[in-house]
């Protein structure tokens, strides 16, 4: 019996109306994210709208999608981003440096080898949202520690079911937002992470909560740990640190 992520890509799916939302975040929504299996291999494609709506993730709609973490070398502090209020799923709430999806628009983010597309559509989307020059982040400097597959309702209407590429990246970058999709920025330490998150006033993206309470800290302690002889730390040190080729089911 097929599973439910190809099933659910053969249906016939919801749509919507986007004309009340942000124009610019409503034409982002004709993007067209890859759809997979519960084992993460490519079954199909269908818009960024589609993939979206909690009536399709509930028949197992399943799209790929990415989490990069930029750590500062000096310091090992950590790039944390507000989405804006004009995004349509998880306004205003803070999460990793950058989220988001490789695209099948674009070949080279459906290569799959070494992770690839994902490294490149992380790259895109840092100076999309963030104005990070794609130079100060160069594919070969990403650390793919694993992927995560987790479902998250985001409103009654709109939720998340990914499977998502945990991307580690250490640079000094030059941030210049892009004010429709993030309303603000900050370095943050781990204790300062730890304070945020109990802290009232305050809200994080499901997929952040899921990743910093069962993988974040340990994994941070460990780029912390693993300073080189300069005293910085490096995203490439973790190469290894993890069993990278299954898919880690969250809940």
């Amino acid at each position: 019996m097929s599973s439910p992520a190809v099933q659910a890509a053969k249906a016939t799916l919801a749509g919507i109306d986007l004309s009340s939302y942000d124009p610019k975040q409503s034409r982002l929504m004709d993007e067209r994210c890859i759809l997979v299996d519960e084992e993460d291999n490519a079954i199909g494609t269908t818009d960024k709208k589609t993939c979206h709506l909690m009536e399709n993730i509930n028949k197992g709609l399943l799209h790929r999608a990415f989490s990069v973490f930029i750590f500062r070398p000096s310091d090992g502090k950590l790039l944390l981003q507000q989405r804006a209020s004009e995004k349509i799923t998880f306004p205003n709430m803070w999460t990793n440096t950058c989220c988001s999806h490789p695209l099948d628009d674009f070949e080279a983010e459906k290569v799959e080898e070494n992770q690839l597309g994902v490294k490149i559509a992380g790259s895109r989307k840092l100076e999309h949202e963030l104005g990070i020059p794609q130079s100060q982040t160069p594919i070969d400097s990403f650390q793919y520690l694993t992927r995560i597959h987790y479902l998250a309702p985001s409103d009654g209407k709109w939720g998340e079911h990914e499977i998502d590429y945990i991307l580690f990246l250490t640079a000094d970058v030059t941030v210049t937002p892009n004010l429709n999709e993030i309303q603000a920025y900050k370095y943050v330490d781990k204790e300062e992470l730890q304070v945020m998150f109990k802290e009232e006033g305050h809200s994080f993206t499901p997929w952040f909560k899921l990743i910093a309470r069962d993988f974040l800290f340990g994994w941070w302690d460990e780029l912390l740990k693993r300073r080189g002889t300069d005293g910085k730390v490096s995203a490439k040190s973790l190469a290894g640190l993890v069993d990278s080729s299954r898919v880690v089911k969250m809940s």
